[in-house]
């Protein structure tokens, strides 16, 4: 290997070594990637629209509650939940001093909360169950939810990884209403997006890649070397390495 290949390997071998976060931060890689916001739907503001200070709020897989906090919905009215050990710990370290009720529990449920006991339900980019989010709000409940949909970072996945299949090939907007429908919920609103996500180094993408290991399982720098070089020689070509983004929204009540 060349001068200028040991120093790209090196390189990405530094960046898969620190690929880890804390609550969900890519601070690491801001100025070295970017991400269209211009989703057509405002989550935070769906959210304010409907949440009232005297609701029971819960907030699946909450990361380490950074989004929850920003909220600031009184905490004796707040509740949490989050499986991820090392975003556990943070959220017992931050949340549970405020008198936030955060609970160990998988998104995937079953929940750890009786019935009918929130107004409501948020889940941003978390896993979800829609029976289970059904039997923990009240009558009259709002779920409200972003996700990440099937076909997200599929481009960039296909040039690390070009074998390794859809790991959640039923995120589609019409499939998901469909089970909460039948689920018992009624669906108030419902959209899909797809937008754009920009590489401008291939060590951003290292990081990215390891970080988000459900996309791109069994990723590493020395088995995708040569994926990783094909990569760079994009990258000097374009001035870029881009793919695309999949989000869907659903807001759903429990009548």
């Amino acid at each position: 290997m060349n001068a200028d290949k040991q120093k790209l390997l090196d390189s990405w071998l530094e960046e898969e070594s620190i690929a880890h976060i804390r609550g969900w931060d890519f601070s690491h890689i801001n100025d070295r990637y970017t991400e269209e916001d211009d989703i057509p739907w405002d989550y935070r503001s769906e959210i304010e629209f409907c949440l009232k200070p005297d609701m029971k709020l819960m907030d699946i897989d909450t990361g380490g509650g950074e989004f929850l906090l920003s909220l600031h919905h009184p905490y004796a009215n707040t509740s949490a939940m989050e499986n991820y050990q090392p975003n556990v710990a943070l959220c017992e370290k931050t949340l549970i001093p405020l008198g936030i009720d955060f609970r160990k529990g998988d998104g995937k449920g079953p929940y750890p909360f009786e019935d009918g006991v929130f107004d409501m339900v948020i889940d941003r980019h978390g896993d979800f169950n829609e029976e289970e989010i059904f039997r923990v709000l009240k009558p009259g409940g709002i779920f409200i939810t972003q996700q990440v949909g099937a076909e997200n970072d599929r481009e960039l996945v296909d040039l690390l990884l070009p074998d390794v299949r859809m790991p959640f090939p039923e995120q589609y907007l019409s499939l998901v209403q469909d089970r909460f429908r039948k689920a018992g919920l009624t669906i108030l609103k419902g959209a899909e997006h797809y937008g754009s996500i920009r590489f401008y180094d291939v060590g951003a993408l290292v990081w990215f890649a390891r970080i988000i290991e459900w996309e791109f399982p069994g990723f590493s720098v020395e088995a995708c070397l040569n994926r990783l070089l094909e990569a760079e020689e994009r990258l000097e070509d374009s001035g870029l390495i881009e793919g695309r983004t999949h989000r869907f929204f659903i807001i759903a009540v429990k009548e």
